[in-house]
């Protein structure tokens, strides 16, 4: 069954081919050099979806955001495209990213941000002005010290337009309404339905290389977060887009036609 929470699920309605950008992870200069590739190759009736994973690791987070808000308003001039044919999805890092600016609730707040600054989170929280070792120190001041840090975090991103806003738009998974295609971040549970995924959505699992036949009647699920750091790949009824961007890796985007079949890619 595909879900139908516009807010949570976006559905990719009128799409001919969807192109799928894979985990950028705070590399700008790579992502403008996809977006200078991609700029020629979008055809009327084609749909953007980003899988997630534009923050964290890299070299410049805010950056990378700009990157993207600004490749968006390119695409919406053009007459043949809408708001909703361009879509984002949440990864691990925007999820990570999502709990550091809440830290304050954590349980154990020193270690969660330990555990979350060494997958990633230090880049961003850098790239908006932060720093690292200044966040360990307010998490031994309790709940008051740790406020006003991410506070003050979210007042540095307040100063980026639309940066808040993207965040907020961040969606589980997009799909094609004949359930063709779908995109995910880092992986699905065959055992589960796609309403009942949770968290497996950015964090992956160990099913997905393993996923021989159709999941959900979906001809193929496309994501682009591989944790185990294997390459691309293009299986029978998946597709993997992590080329290792953000850790000396390429960045990869493939289109796809409603039928499965990958048609274009780029690589950068």
């Amino acid at each position: 069954m595909i879900p139908s929470e516009p807010q949570v699920y976006a559905s990719l309605s009128g799409a001919n081919r969807v192109w799928a950008i894979g985990a950028i992870r705070g590399e700008a200069e790579r992502l403008a050099a996809l977006h200078d590739e991609l700029r020629g190759r979008v055809e009327t009736g084609d749909r953007l979806v980003y899988l997630g994973n534009y923050l964290g690791v890299g070299a410049d987070v805010p950056r990378t955001v700009q990157e993207m808000l600004a490749f968006r308003r390119e695409l919406l001039s053009r007459p043949d495209f809408c708001a909703a044919a361009i879509v984002y999805l949440r990864g691990a890092q925007e999820e990570m990213w999502r709990r550091f600016l809440e830290l304050q609730f954590a349980p154990n707040p020193g270690e969660v941000l330990d555990w979350m600054l060494g997958q990633g989170v230090a880049a961003t929280l850098l790239g908006y002005g932060g720093d690292p070792e200044a966040a360990r120190r307010v998490c031994r001041e309790g709940a008051v010290g740790i406020t006003r840090f991410t506070s003050a975090v979210r007042s540095a991103i307040h100063t980026h337009p639309g940066h808040d806003e993207l965040m907020a738009a961040l969606r589980r998974a997009a799909y094609t309404p004949q359930a063709e295609l779908l995109f995910v971040a880092a992986g699905v549970d065959p055992t589960r339905p796609l309403s009942e995924q949770g968290d497996t959505l950015w964090w992956g699992s160990g099913y997905f290389a393993s996923i021989g036949e159709p999941f959900g009647g979906f001809s193929r699920v496309v994501r682009g977060d591989d944790r185990r750091r294997q390459g691309p790949e293009m299986g029978s009824h998946t597709a993997t887009l992590d080329g290792g961007c953000g850790y000396g890796g390429a960045l990869h985007a493939a289109c796809f036609t409603l039928d499965g079949r990958p048609v274009d890619w780029i690589q950068v």
